[in-house]
């Protein structure tokens, strides 16, 4: 019931934004006091990604005492959930909050600074925003579009997807319409899938009409909440499209140039705070979803083969020469990215990879 509730919300247009909107009670203070509008890819109270953009709203306004007063949309209530960055960048809300993938057809930079094939996990990202150069490339990005960026969340190792029947081999994906964004969306693309970008909203309808094959959304704790498992059974990991799916908070730059620097540094340690806290129950949630999914639902879990894999980074090869002839920042940002992926790569395999395989090795997990 409660999934269906959200489903119709998701999927009714036009919602009136006053009506719909969240506004939180601010202390009686109305000298210095800034209006904050948030918009937001998301459904209303959507597990994770929903519930995480109301929670850093709130932060906000909490943490300032009301001096940034906040209203927060989720998608619908006010633009639709792909609008979200016109209606920043124009000025006529102050923030989203959103995957920067979504925006990969007004630059293919954006895409990785939610997560491209192959690429950086949660922790290397971090590394990378705020060590290897990222936050700098991603602000010129961002300016270039009127906005200021920063990390805002994360969903961690997203599974491979939803599918409706097995794949046992790279010939299995031709033809296959797959909602599935971002630059792996691309790589499938070259393997002869038909990727289709739609908003979560509006994906189990999709599936379950056959508009769609496959689809690939977050992992066991979303995917349980949208009951994928009724229109495909098959469950495919790991995925190679997004190993550390990063969730951007982007405001106006004109409105954030104007804040003090007391403000803006409480606006930044709120996102951080978020980026922590939704990492944390993604952890925290997966695998029990993922038990319930296989023994209660009957979800057949399926590991994707080396060959397949195989074939995935050959065409994310093809995928990434692209990037780099778009442009000369797009070309600096896969440098960069590369750089981080190698130098973090050596050090996570005798570090955090070693470790791990050697506690699980010794407790049988």
């Amino acid at each position: 019931m409660q999934r269906r509730k959200f489903l119709k919300a998701a999927g009714v247009a036009g919602v009136a934004g006053a009506a719909a909107a969240t506004s939180f009670a601010a202390p009686a203070i109305s000298q210095g006091r800034k209006k904050m509008v948030i918009v937001s890819t998301w459904p209303r109270d959507f597990p994770g990604l929903g519930t995480g953009a109301q929670r850093v709203s709130q932060r906000i306004n909490d943490m300032t005492g009301g001096r940034i007063e906040v209203e927060y949309f989720a998608a619908k209530e006010r633009v639709g959930a792909f609008d979200s960055f016109d209606e920043v960048a124009s000025g006529n809300a102050q923030a989203y909050h959103a995957a920067d993938y979504y925006w990969k057809g007004k630059h293919l930079g954006w895409a990785y600074f939610t997560a491209v094939p192959f690429g950086l996990t949660y922790t290397e990202l971090n590394a990378w925003i705020r060590f290897g150069g990222g936050q700098k490339l991603w602000d010129e990005l961002a300016a270039g579009f009127g906005l200021k960026c920063l990390m805002c969340g994360n969903t961690g190792v997203q599974m491979g997807g939803w599918f409706n029947k097995e794949i046992n081999s790279a010939a299995d994906l031709k033809g296959l319409k797959m909602r599935i964004p971002g630059l792996g969306g691309d790589v499938m693309a070259k393997l002869g899938a038909s990727p289709v970008s739609i908003p979560g909203g509006q994906i189990y309808e999709n599936l379950v009409s056959g508009a769609i094959d496959a689809t690939e959304w977050v992992g066991p704790w979303n995917d349980s909440f949208m009951k994928f498992y009724e229109a495909a059974k098959y469950y495919y990991y790991p995925g190679f499209h997004e190993p550390g799916s990063m969730l951007s908070f982007g405001m106006n730059k004109k409105w954030w140039d104007g804040l003090s620097k007391s403000d803006q540094l409480i606006i930044e340690a709120a996102t951080s705070a978020e980026n922590d806290i939704m990492m944390a129950e993604y952890n925290w949630k997966s695998g029990d979803s993922l038990a319930s999914l296989i023994n209660d639902q009957g979800v057949k879990l399926r590991k994707f083969s080396d060959d397949v894999y195989d074939s995935f980074g050959e065409a994310a090869d093809e995928v990434f020469a692209g990037v780099r002839a778009h442009s000369d920042l797009a070309k600096r940002i896969d440098t960069s990215f590369r750089g981080a992926r190698k130098n973090l790569g050596g050090w996570s395999k005798i570090s955090d990879q070693a470790y791990v395989a050697q506690r699980n090795r010794v407790l049988g997990v």
